[in-house]
């Protein structure tokens, strides 16, 4: 039997999961066993925890269904449990170093329950606050959450004790636990760091599950009043319980207007039905609410509240736009009813009709033609848009009726600051890439970048307007949860600009190659160096001209600079062209036989080719210090590294870029970040979007063996 079985629910919390389990693992005192409690076996967080099985036989992964919520996970966690002691950890916390070994020294034989302290620390990492312990051990339960404590199991099985169903589950535990307790003791050490989610806890957003707390009351009371209880702690325990009942009762916002009256009277029957013999009320002003609420005088108590909400005009919300016109105009589009047939679309800040954005409206005009779509592009980008697709300036008149009249608002950025996230409408963040560097608030620890990205309190809320956000493998699941905390749903479908990497055609391809001057019977290779934080403008790390001279005839180089760069300075050369402006990088990915990257994400996105991928990291070094990335590309490549000129020359003289160990390094790079992306993502998109389709009716995921990528070039059959 291990000393302490630690309980981890990981719902919603795979980005941050691993520093979870480490905080556990990394525990001085070893005595444990670490369950972590899944939702669904598939799931991003079932994957980190089945990774930890697999490295440490001390971690018990155990499966709960997501309907169950976090008591089911708790409870199933208990069920699971064999340690003499039982702790709870939320899959966002951490254990302080040298937590267990503090609570073995300080657990005392048949001690049932062994409060300890914890600190709140703001999700930015901020400083952190740590509660004062100063109440007696037997009032604690109720106002300190259930990972503030250690439990002696045979305490529990003893009492049948278990999470209540329902919000406000820890307010139910920790009444049950104070009411069967029959030794507890406090140790004034802080054991557990807690992050606050930047989201705030849902139990305090507005809504009907409040009378759910009064549930959780009346299950504690009527539990107290079937057991002796030390007077004390009867009226501690009331006096617990209707703190937090008050607290929700004189919130303006949290229980809706129409039921706040209904609210108050069943609390006020509970109050008077349980209250303990002695039991006095409170000085102040929650005396008074205390008496007002036993007396059932719920209009008196509303004008004690009082009703001071600040209602802001929508005229307050809406951008700094160019002039006063405009700025009155989105106003009083906004007051109109949202058009349910109207989706904006936007990609890389208006820069023209590309990436998921564009992927996803070409599928909406064939799966939803009812829907209206409109691209919105910058006043430069208007004449190279495709024939057929409509369009409006951003920042024009027409620009701002739309986004406010929009039921759908589609974009691989973000839409401007002052855009408002209007009631029913629907904002779908498509990402334009995996991450290998660190993105959104992961940044703020690097100056350089943190400098560039500017707010991040502006940055978050246009997170908050996020409904869903798309992923094409678990990986960047995982880190768009970190980078990026929000409400958001993640949909694991692929990312729509991929698709056509399983759908097209050896014609496709070949087309390709003809519009961008791919000489015929020469193997291209795509250069796509990412952009660098710290240097200003685009100059290649690589001298093209003497690089092409000593790998030989047979290959082309197509230049293709970072997204921020308008051309790549190719020069024109026979053997370089420069493909910086093309619209389309899918097109260039499909017309090129290999690609040498740097650290650019387009290498997540031409693995789907299977084709060789080379990396020239020649400034590894730098980058990492100063970008910040999220593993080491070096240790996990997609193939050949290189470092200096020559060994990426060599490579290609040598044939090497292509030979079994590198399709080896392929084949793993591709099995982890090429998930998702089958030629369906489009589709999914849509369905589940735009059309509503339940997730049970969306296409799932092709297995990545049974995919078939575009061919190459150099299998290509030539007249």
């Amino acid at each position: 039997m291990p000393r302490f079985s630690v309980i981890v629910p990981t719902f919603e919390v795979a980005g941050r999961l691993a520093r979870a389990l480490d905080s556990v693992l990394t525990q001085s005192f070893g005595d444990f066993e670490l369950i972590p409690v899944c939702d669904e076996p598939d799931s991003p967080a079932a994957a980190v925890a089945a990774a930890y099985a697999e490295r440490d036989s001390r971690v018990v992964p155990v499966h709960s269904p997501p309907s169950g919520g976090l008591s089911a996970a708790r409870n199933a966690g208990i069920a699971a449990a064999a340690g003499a002691y039982v702790l709870f950890l939320d899959g966002d916390d951490d254990l302080v170093p040298g937590a267990l070994a503090a609570l073995d020294a300080g657990l005392q034989a048949d001690v049932d329950v062994l409060w300890f302290g914890h600190q709140r620390v703001h999700w930015w990492e901020g400083e952190p606050s740590t509660p004062p312990l100063d109440k007696a051990p037997e009032v604690l339960g109720v106002h300190v959450p259930a990972w503030s404590a250690a439990y002696r199991r045979g305490f529990l099985a003893e009492h049948g004790l278990a999470f209540p169903e329902g919000h406000f589950t820890d307010t139910g535990w920790g009444g049950l636990v104070t009411v069967a307790a029959g030794r507890s003791a406090l140790l004034r050490t802080v054991c557990v760091r807690h992050h606050l989610r930047r989201q705030g806890s849902r139990l305090n957003a507005p809504g009907e599950h409040h009378f759910e707390l009064l549930d959780q009351v009346e299950r504690v009371l009527v539990r107290a009043s079937e057991r002796t209880l030390p007077a004390a702690r009867s009226k501690g325990l009331f006096g617990q319980l209707f703190s937090l009942v008050l607290k929700t009762a004189a919130h303006p916002a949290r229980v809706p207007a129409r039921r706040r009256r209904a609210f108050f009277r069943r609390a006020g029957k509970l109050y008077r039905h349980h209250r303990p013999a002695g039991f006095r009320v409170p000085a102040g002003s929650l005396g008074v609410q205390h008496r007002l609420l036993a007396a059932g005088a719920y209009s008196a108590f509303r004008a004690l509240r009082g009703t001071n909400r600040a209602v802001s005009g929508v005229v307050r919300r809406v951008p700094r736009a160019r002039t006063l016109r405009t700025r009155a105009l989105y106003a009083v589009q906004l007051r109109r009813p949202l058009d349910e047939n109207l989706a904006v679309y936007c990609a890389y800040w208006g820069r023209g009709y590309a990436c998921n954005p564009a992927a996803i409206h070409a599928k909406a005009r064939e799966l939803a033609p009812h829907i209206r779509s409109v691209f919105l592009v910058e006043p430069e980008a208007v004449d190279a848009l495709p024939k057929g697709i409509e369009h409006a300036v951003i920042g024009s008149r027409r620009g701002w009726e739309v986004l406010a009249r929009a039921k759908y608002l589609v974009n691989n950025a973000n839409f401007a600051d002052g855009v408002v996230k209007r009631p029913g409408s629907v904002h779908v963040q498509t990402q334009h890439g995996t991450p290998l560097k660190k993105m959104g608030v992961d940044q703020s620890t690097y100056p350089v970048v943190a400098a560039a990205t500017g707010s991040f309190a502006k940055l978050l809320s246009r997170v908050d307007r996020w409904d869903y956000n798309l992923s094409s493998n678990r990986h960047s699941t995982q880190m768009w949860e970190r980078a990026f905390p929000g409400g958001y749903e993640a949909l694991e479908y692929g990312y729509p600009r991929n698709d056509v990497y399983c759908t097209a055609t050896a014609e496709d391809v070949a087309g390709i190659r003809e519009r961008l001057g791919v000489p015929e019977g020469k193997t291209a290779l795509l250069y796509a160096p990412t952009h660098r934080d710290y240097s200003t403008g685009f100059a290649s790390r690589l001298d093209l001209e003497a690089f092409c001279e000593e790998i030989g005839e047979e290959f082309v180089v197509l230049l293709r600079a970072h997204y921020f760069y308008d051309e790549g300075r190719g020069r024109g050369s026979r053997r370089i062209i420069d493909v910086t402006g093309h619209r389309s990088s899918e097109d260039v990915c499909l017309a090129a036989d290999a690609l040498i990257t740097d650290y650019s994400s387009i290498m997540f996105d031409y693995a789907n080719l299977d084709r060789p991928v080379v990396v020239y990291a020649d400034d590894w070094e730098v980058y990492r210090e100063t970008r910040g990335v999220y593993f080491d590309v070096l240790e996990e490549p997609p193939g050949r590294v290189a470092r200096t000129p020559g060994e990426l020359a060599a490579l290609f003289t040598d044939g090497s870029y292509a030979d079994p160990a590198a399709a080896a390094l392929r084949a793993r790079f591709r099995e982890r970040f090429c998930q998702f992306d089958d030629g369906r993502a489009a589709e999914r998109v849509v369905r589940r979007v735009l059309l509503g389709e339940p997730p049970e009716a969306i296409p799932p995921v092709l297995p990545l063996a049974e995919r078939v990528p575009a061919p190459a070039a150099s299998t290509l059959v030539r007249s």
